[in-house]
């Protein structure tokens, strides 16, 4: 259970689809208007130069294709920190999702540990990140990283019923060595069938 929840928190501070579950077993929820920034400084050490996502609806649990591109001009090495700020929209207004049990807006003190976690140092990295030479463990050293074209399984993840549904904006500061060196804002929204 704990490598579950550990595996669920890195996709969320990856910010690529894993808030985005159904509440219940027999749904499937769609997101629809995917939209991403970097919200950064100019000259921020670590950019996401490009993200794309299909379908659009994504349909969770399923299949989504993805596609990214970004660089660092610094090693990324723990601790690595990420915190989550997560936002549902409600009668109009913005609502802070709380952390609770590691969901929601959260700080994560060491992201290089959960990476840990999810894939035991030692253990190739799965696909498609190893058969592109993609990291999945710190450090991660200055360059520029791509993933081209790849198809990915989501799977279903418990959340709350209240979480499943509405217009989400997620925020995602990352520091190393206590130095921000990135921000990435996404938005989203999710309706179960």
């Amino acid at each position: 259970m704990q490598r579950a929840r550990a595996l669920f928190s890195c996709l969320c501070i990856a910010a690529v689809c894993a808030r985005l579950c159904a509440g219940g077993a027999a749904r499937q929820t769609q997101v629809l208007g995917f939209s991403w920034e970097n919200c950064g400084p100019s000259g921020a050490p670590a950019v996401v130069k490009s993200l794309d996502v299909s379908p659009d609806p994504i349909i969770i649990p399923g299949s989504l294709t993805a596609a990214a591109a970004g660089r660092t001009t610094v090693e990324l090495s723990s601790p690595l920190q990420v915190n989550l700020t997560l936002e549902k929209e409600v009668a109009g207004f913005w609502v802070k999702v709380p952390c609770l049990e590691d969901i929601g807006s959260c700080v994560y003190p060491d992201v290089c540990q959960l990476l840990d976690m999810v894939i035991p140092p030692g253990q190739d990295c799965p696909e498609p990140l190893h058969t592109y030479g993609l990291p999945c463990h710190c450090p991660f050293k200055a360059g520029d990283y791509t993933l081209p074209k790849s198809d990915f399984y989501v799977p279903y993840v418990e959340l709350p019923s209240w979480l499943t549904n509405g217009n989400y904006r997620a925020e995602a500061t990352v520091s190393c060595q206590q130095k921000e060196v990135a921000c990435l804002k996404v938005s989203f929204s999710l309706h179960t069938e």
